[in-house]
Parts: C-alpha cells; sequence; structure tokens
C-alpha cells in the first residue's frame, strides 16, 4: 500500500513529504499533508491526491487575519 495517493499531474505514486513552506512554515504543510511529487515535482495533499492551493489560500488569509486583530489589541492596549 502506498503511503500517499498519486500525484494528479503524473499519477506517480512516488512522493515525498514536504517539511517546511513560504506560505506555512513548519505548520502549515503538516496540516494540509503537502506532499512533492518526486517524479514530476507538483505538490498536492497526500491525502487525498487534489491541489492544495485553495487550502493555502485560507491557511494564509486566517493567519494573516489572527496577525492584524493581534496587532491591532496590542496597539488598542498601549
Amino acid at each position: 500500500m502506498n503511503e500517499f495517493a498519486p500525484c494528479p499531474k503524473c499519477q506517480s505514486s512516488d512522493a515525498q513529504k514536504v517539511s517546511f513552506t513560504w506560505w506555512g512554515g513548519l505548520v502549515g504543510p503538516r496540516l494540509l499533508k503537502h506532499v512533492k511529487c518526486n517524479r514530476c515535482g507538483a505538490t498536492f495533499n497526500g491525502k487525498t491526491g487534489q491541489s492544495n492551493t485553495t487550502n493555502i489560500i485560507i491557511y494564509t488569509v486566517v493567519l494573516l487575519a489572527i496577525a492584524i486583530a493581534l496587532g491591532v489589541l496590542i496597539a488598542n492596549a498601549q
């Protein structure tokens, strides 16, 4: 049994976990089961085999909203 779903681009089951990304640091790739195909280089959700693009956008927007809210709270506390 393969550890990851087949690549959506080349159908290869040879993929590896992504441990760090610019958009999610160390946590984002783990939450989204982000993997990279060793054959074609495509990145995708290793559990579902689908693109993580929408999930990455949602993850980034939520983190940005939290950062802005914290910034406003800190600015108002001073």
